[in-house]
């Protein structure tokens, strides 16, 4: 089950980032500028977490930032990889597939497989979401399971790999609880939670999660993974025909903490919530 300190030290944590980007935010005087949706520079989209939603899996939830939805499976397999079993005895393993359904954006993607070659993006995005989760876990705790977590675009309007890194943790803590009470693992892998946000220079205004729409036309263009306490496990920046300095970087990280302490908030929620339900 989900451990009371941990779980009291995480809103902790998120209260106080809360209260500081605000307090930041309000400095450099953007909290009341508007962006074609109607939202502040500074303000999330809509985000929800709704657990349960592939039950043959062993934890899943479906994930939305705004438009775009993402359904986040984690499977338990009681077996690693064979390189890992014979290079690093002792320890289990965290591996992510990640996939846009053809469905997912306005003209139709072909699949991968249909198409017979590899989809480098999606390469790069699962790789990312594997390094997340394993940037938060003790590997010898989930000693000969692999937790493979599957993340499928349903819809995509900009965000999909935070969406699915932030829906990742979530699917993935709840496999983990089921595993704790079904005592196939004895201890919690994940020291902390991991959730990530895109934040970007429109216009010349930072801006926080970014749709489609703004994401296009964005001068800069970043995706920042943190966990639940505020460290950073990656960041990723770019200039999109432009140069952007230390001073716009340190806004974009201001911005992105903000986003992931609410984001945190609700990964928390969604998890009790889940948990809730095992006990019923």
């Amino acid at each position: 089950m989900f451990q009371g300190n941990t779980l009291n030290r995480q809103i902790f944590l998120s209260q106080k980032f809360h209260g500081l980007m605000s307090s930041s935010m309000e400095n450099v005087g953007i909290e009341n500028q508007k962006r074609f949706d109607g939202r502040a520079f500074d303000e999330l989209r809509p985000i929800k977490f709704e657990p349960g939603i592939a039950p043959n899996a062993t934890g899943s939830v479906l994930v939305s930032f705004g438009n775009t939805k993402v359904i986040c499976a984690c499977t338990a397999e009681k077996k690693v990889p064979s390189w890992m079993a014979a290079q690093a005895p002792g320890k289990g393993w965290i591996s992510a597939e990640y996939a846009m359904l053809p469905y997912s954006t306005i003209t139709r993607k072909q699949r991968a497989s249909s198409a017979n070659k590899v989809d480098g993006r999606s390469v790069e995005i699962q790789r990312l979401i594997g390094r997340s989760m394993r940037a938060v876990a003790d590997l010898e705790k989930i000693n000969g399971i692999t937790l493979w977590i599957d993340c499928d675009v349903l819809q995509a309007d900009g965000g999909t790999r935070t969406a699915s890194i932030s829906g990742a943790y979530v699917a993935a803590k709840i496999a983990v609880n089921k595993l704790l009470a079904s005592g196939e693992i004895t201890a919690d892998p994940f020291n902390d939670s991991v959730a990530a946000i895109s934040v970007g220079m429109l216009g010349g205004n930072c801006i926080l999660d970014l749709p489609y729409a703004e994401d296009k036309d964005a001068e800069v263009d970043a995706n920042i993974v943190m966990t639940g306490g505020g460290k950073f496990v990656e960041i990723q920046s770019t200039g999109e025909e432009a140069t952007f300095d230390d001073a716009n970087l340190s806004r974009l990280l201001e911005l992105a903490k903000k986003g992931i302490s609410q984001i945190s908030e609700l990964q928390i929620r969604a998890i009790e919530s889940a948990s809730a339900k095992q006990t019923v």
